[in-house]
């Protein structure tokens, strides 16, 4: 199926088209549009295509790898809200934040020892504190990260007791690539949810849900998602280098 990106020729324009859809399943869930944010994933895009989106009013963009986003934030505005969404490494962690200075949200805290690192870190540059999700594997892949969903209220506590330079805001998921299981794995992460906030007595509200992509960010905001990753429908295919 070819992206809007691709149909309409600019990324601008797919951004407005992904807002407005955005802005009528946040209806069919009884939210308003402003309490969705839409997270245009850039990786693989060059920065003009960035700086188009950025032009159209868009401030929040999201990537996967350290090193192209060490290497693209200078060359962007400073009022841009990064989130880094992809695996991250303990020796990544000291280039990502001294690097990036208006990076909002690390979305991929996995395990207690990126986040005990991420803690160190943050304190060692003296920072504000760093916004965090936990990623939950809600689809039971040996392929994704993630914490099991058993496992998540635990991670969820170590950040919010023992890291006192990180900000718990809420909980991440993948899914599965093919999508067969969205509802269950939205499901399961909004039960995680439930749980979280029970073990650390915060309301729903204090705890965001990650969840939905280009495929399904529809289906995720009706299913109560706070956060949507929204990549090659705003920015057409991934440009990956050709291997030799």
């Amino acid at each position: 199926m070819a992206s809007s990106a691709a149909i309409d020729g600019t990324a601008s324009a797919a951004l407005r088209s992904v807002l407005q859809r955005v802005r009528l399943a946040a209806e069919r869930s009884g939210r308003g549009s402003q309490q969705i944010r839409v997270v245009a994933v850039s990786k693989t895009k060059p920065v003009s295509v960035i700086r188009e989106v950025y032009d159209a009013g868009h401030r929040c963009f999201g990537e996967n790898y350290v090193q192209e986003l060490v290497e693209k934030a200078p060359q962007l505005p400073e009022d841009i809200e990064w989130h880094f969404i992809g695996n991250l490494q303990s020796n990544k962690v000291k280039p990502l934040l001294t690097s990036v200075p208006n990076l909002a949200i690390v979305e991929s805290v996995d395990d207690e020892k990126i986040a005990n690192r991420l803690d160190n870190v943050v304190a060692s540059i003296g920072r504000k504190p760093l916004k965090v999700f936990v990623q939950v594997n809600t689809s039971g892949e040996e392929s994704k990260s993630g914490v099991e969903p058993s496992e998540c209220v635990e991670l969820a506590k170590h950040v919010s007791l023992n890291c006192p330079n990180l900000q718990f805001c809420g909980l991440m998921t993948i899914g599965m690539l093919d999508y067969t299981s969205t509802p269950e794995n939205f499901k399961s992460l909004a039960n995680c949810r439930t749980e979280v906030c029970k073990a650390l007595g915060i309301s729903e509200e204090q705890c965001e849900l990650s969840m939905g992509m280009s495929a399904d960010f529809e289906q995720a905001v009706q299913m109560g998602s706070t956060n949507v990753r929204v990549g090659s429908t705003i920015f057409g295919a991934r440009e990956y280098p050709k291997k030799n």
